[in-house]
């Protein structure tokens, strides 16, 4: 069988395939996740070529040393005039750098450029390891730990749990607070509080609360709509915070003076266990989804990308900038994934050609105003994080191909 034409986007497939799966830092999982032998061939292939030169930097340093805080963006964006493609540069020599992941602060990458090609590797230019000099000391690290993350992770990791995109009737259906201990008005940390199951009659029933004992609370959806269209993509619900069982809902007899018999309704018991802002009554609760392990490996959309921002997420200001977050209105459905890399451009003004004697209209060019990353998709919105920004992001704001 012949073996695979490696293209642009080959290219990153390949490693992205050896690589996107892993936990960062962490080598003991990457054994759960094989590599086809198709992407090993490909990865094999793009070894022996590197990335153009016309695709570094003019400025790209001849090596840099890592230091602590560094993130695989930061770094590839030294010599790459597109970050994203860093996992061709940082991939291309798999004897020496085998998961670009796992690449730590203190070690030296060195730029070899010749054949019309670049690579990267932990080796100079002669091929020999640089030499270091050694001092007597102890000191005991977790290296992975240290490994570098693609993006500092504390900008994603509280939107993995916090927006969650709903339909009309979801969140009305969900259980809900129904009332406080000692009749308080608003719930913070440490409180405990009451919840019932929907209105229809459903319960938080008793082997709810042997599986999913964890919920997170929301309050009142908002409707996000395409800005073009005015279609409505969903309903984003607002995150104020987290709430564990204690005991379930159900019920309890009871004798009343006259000795008839009837049944109360006895409420699930909830601890607020952190908050993001205070909870009240009607607030609803939804089962906290597990862990997931997320390595983020950018890369450009394989085909033609037009979408459109419809949001800045829990910010009351107009324009986002850098390392906020926005929705935009492609999700699932339209081959959003995590990790796709798009071009935000600026809106061209709309002027008057005043050396024409006519005062013709006229529409400057759109001009790219910086790029984002998706990083959690939904049916029809997806949520990115603005990495580049030159001017602010504002809602409506055009998303297209990084090329």
């Amino acid at each position: 069988m012949a073996k695979p034409k490696p293209t642009a986007f080959s290219h990153w497939l390949a490693l992205a395939g050896l690589i996107c799966c892993l936990p960062l830092g962490n080598p003991a999982h990457a054994q759960k996740y094989p590599i086809t032998a198709q992407q090993r061939a490909v990865a094999n292939q793009v070894a022996s070529q590197g990335v153009p030169l016309s695709e570094l930097r003019a400025d790209a340093p001849p090596s840099y040393t890592i230091k602590s805080g560094d993130t695989l963006w930061a770094i590839s964006g030294l010599f790459l005039k597109s970050p994203w493609r860093w996992p061709e540069l940082w991939g291309m020599n798999l004897d020496d750098i085998k998961n670009p992941h796992l690449i730590f602060p203190g070690q030296t990458l060195f730029l070899d450029t010749k054949d019309g090609r670049a690579r990267l590797s932990l080796r100079g230019g002669d091929g020999a390891l640089p030499t270091v000099k050694l001092s007597p000391r102890t000191r005991v690290q977790n290296l992975s730990a240290s490994a570098l993350p693609t993006l500092k992770s504390h900008l994603i990791e509280p939107f993995l749990s916090e927006p969650v995109i709903v339909d009309e009737q979801g969140l009305e259906a969900a259980p809900r607070i129904v009332a406080a201990q000692d009749s308080r008005v608003l719930l913070t940390k440490g409180d405990r509080a009451y919840a019932r199951g929907s209105a229809g009659g459903e319960e938080l029933q008793d082997d709810l609360s042997q599986k999913q004992k964890a919920y997170r609370v929301f309050r009142n959806a908002t409707a996000l709509k395409d800005p073009i269209t005015g279609e409505v993509l969903g309903f984003e619900a607002q995150y104020v915070g987290k709430a564990l069982l204690v005991r379930s809902e159900g019920t309890q007899d009871n004798v009343d003076r006259q000795g008839k018999s009837s049944q109360d309704i006895v409420p699930a018991t909830i601890d607020i266990i952190d908050a993001k802002e205070e909870m009240r009554v009607g607030d609803r609760l939804l089962p906290e989804p597990p862990q997931q392990l997320q390595s983020y490996v950018p890369h450009a959309p394989l085909g033609p990308v037009d979408a459109r921002v419809v949001s800045v997420y829990g910010s009351a200001v107009a324009n986002a900038a850098q390392n906020q977050v926005v929705s935009i209105n492609k999700g699932d459905q339209d081959g959003m994934e995590i990790g796709l890399v798009l071009a935000i451009m600026k809106d061209g003004a709309r002027l008057v050609d005043k050396t024409d004697p006519r005062l013709a209209e006229m529409k400057l060019p759109d001009e790219r105003n910086g790029l984002l990353m998706v990083f959690r998709t939904f049916e029809k919105v997806s949520y990115a994080l603005v990495l580049d920004i030159t001017s602010g992001v504002k809602v409506g704001d055009r998303l297209v191909n990084p090329h």
